[in-house]
């Protein structure tokens, strides 16, 4: 079963259970991927709706700073309940060694010898790494590694 057809059935489900919080994230959570599909004329795969999961949850924890510092901590609550909901869609992430190797591997296959390569080193690691690991840290590791 693909990605789209899971979240589908979890909005039956949630429907059906009267989970209104469930029922409409992941309503927010369809209409972002059949918006991202109508605006450049695809079907997205389960690579593609990661990537709007991602996106949306990435808008949660930006907003989720936003209304700590403005102490509304009822509005940061609710975008927590969101984060809850999507995050269950998203690949079991890397462990810290996992992605250490897998740099390790992309710094060998693009022989890179300076900050000139990082763009390729990054290339071959987010295809990889996308909604798996967390892309800054990444891109740290990576320059970290490769200015030695």
């Amino acid at each position: 079963m693909n990605l789209k057809q899971k979240i589908t059935d979890d909005m039956k489900a949630a429907m059906r259970a009267g989970n209104t919080k469930q029922r409409d994230t992941i309503r927010l959570l369809q209409a972002a991927i059949k918006q991202k599909e109508v605006d450049e004329r695809i079907e997205l795969d389960d690579t593609a709706v990661v990537a709007v999961i991602e996106k949306m949850l990435k808008q949660r924890k930006d907003s989720i700073e936003q209304y700590e510092a403005a102490q509304r901590h009822d509005l940061a609550a609710a975008e927590k309940d969101e984060i809850n909901i999507l995050s269950v869609y998203m690949p079991k992430g890397f462990s810290d060694e996992e992605v250490d190797m897998l740099v390790n591997e992309a710094i060998s296959a693009a022989t890179a010898k300076g900050m000139q390569d990082m763009g390729k080193v990054m290339a071959i690691l987010k295809p990889k790494l996308a909604g798996r690991a967390d892309m800054g840290k990444v891109s740290a590791l990576v320059k970290a590694k490769i200015s030695v």
